[in-house]
């Protein structure tokens, strides 16, 4: 069992970063693939980023690329999403999640029901 929580939203001006971090309960955090998803009033739940089990392997939804970087500190249990020259588009709800078992495929790991544990969330939001 993993308890997972999230910390670092809040309003940001459009073109501005936010870091947030993701806090894992448990001893073998090193053994779950991280994610950030989001979601979007009236919009489904949507990947956003995917860490590997070491953090040698990440993965970006396209639009997110090269503005947002997920990390993770094993030693620390925590997962990190910086995100810099943010839009209006990336206002949302970001979600954490743990997934224990899962194949390391674009097709596998940008899907949510493949995440076993989820954070509460925390708000984003970005004025134009």
């Amino acid at each position: 069992q993993v308890e997972l929580v999230e910390s670092g939203g809040g309003l940001v001006q459009a073109g501005g970063s936010l870091r947030l971090s993701c806090a894992a309960s448990g001893r073998t955090f090193s053994s779950y693939v991280m994610a950030w998803f989001r979601q979007a009033p009236g919009k489904e739940r949507a990947f956003v980023a995917a860490i590997s089990w070491s953090g040698g392997s990440t993965y970006y939804r396209d639009s997110v690329k090269g503005r947002f970087t997920i990390s993770r500190d094993n030693a620390k249990n925590t997962a990190y999403l910086q995100m810099n020259s943010l839009k209006p588009d990336d206002a949302a709800v970001y979600y954490c999640a743990a997934a224990s078992s899962l194949v390391w495929r674009q097709l596998v790991i940008v899907k949510a029901e493949e995440y076993d544990y989820w954070g509460q969330g925390t708000q984003v939001t970005v004025s134009s």
